[in-house]
């Protein structure tokens, strides 16, 4: 694996931990993030990290659920050309169990044009979006981890003054660990400390 400093971070004031890269850097120092995001960031290379705590969607089934969360988030970023490159099935994460009942996980890779901010789709980038749907039933949350990793930036886009236009070069081409791997390794140390974060339901 390239050589990529990485350690555990605190999320929503300790509550909950997962561990990723040291060169994602916390956005809330630089501009206010909603209180149920932690958004990290590294600038130099637009890849983006987000870990989202929502209220639990009792009409999504559980497989698929990744998907269909997927599917959202291209229609919130009036994303074009969506395509879903591949789903897991369902698992179970027994290091996210409460009152003996374990929290599901399922994911979802896919791959959509969306511009960064305000900009319009002349401006968009084609990106890959890794997506983690971790399913709290008991504690009444669905748990986001989305990771986005853009493949081609458009001149156009505000990326490209610090990225540069055209096909993004390869992270571990530049010793930095690919962000299918980070992903990966954010799902699997996620982990809670403290359930009463989730309100009344603990």
């Amino acid at each position: 694996m390239p050589e990529d400093h990485y350690t555990q971070r605190p999320l929503f004031g300790g509550a909950i931990a997962t561990t990723f890269p040291l060169r994602f850097q916390d956005v809330s120092d630089v501009r206010q993030v909603p209180d149920h995001q932690e958004v990290f960031v590294d600038p130099g290379r637009d890849e983006s990290l987000i870990i989202e705590l929502l209220d639990f969607k009792v009409d999504v089934a559980d497989h698929g659920s990744a998907t269909w969360f997927l599917q959202d988030l291209a229609s919130e970023q009036d994303a074009q050309g969506i395509t879903v490159i591949e789903q897991s099935g369902v698992f179970e994460a027994e290091g996210l169990k409460y009152r003996n009942m374990a929290g599901i996980i399922t994911t979802a890779v896919g791959q959509m044009a969306i511009s960064k901010g305000r900009q319009g789709r002349e401006a968009q980038n084609i990106v890959n979006v890794y997506l983690a749907n971790m399913r709290l039933k008991e504690v009444g949350t669905d748990v986001l981890i989305t990771a986005y990793e853009p493949v081609l930036i458009n001149p156009l886009s505000e990326s490209a003054t610090t990225v540069g236009a055209g096909l993004v070069v390869p992270a571990a081409q530049s010793g930095r660990m690919p962000m299918a791997d980070v992903f990966k390794l954010a799902v699997s140390t996620f982990k809670v400390n403290d359930w009463t974060l989730f309100g009344s339901s603990a």
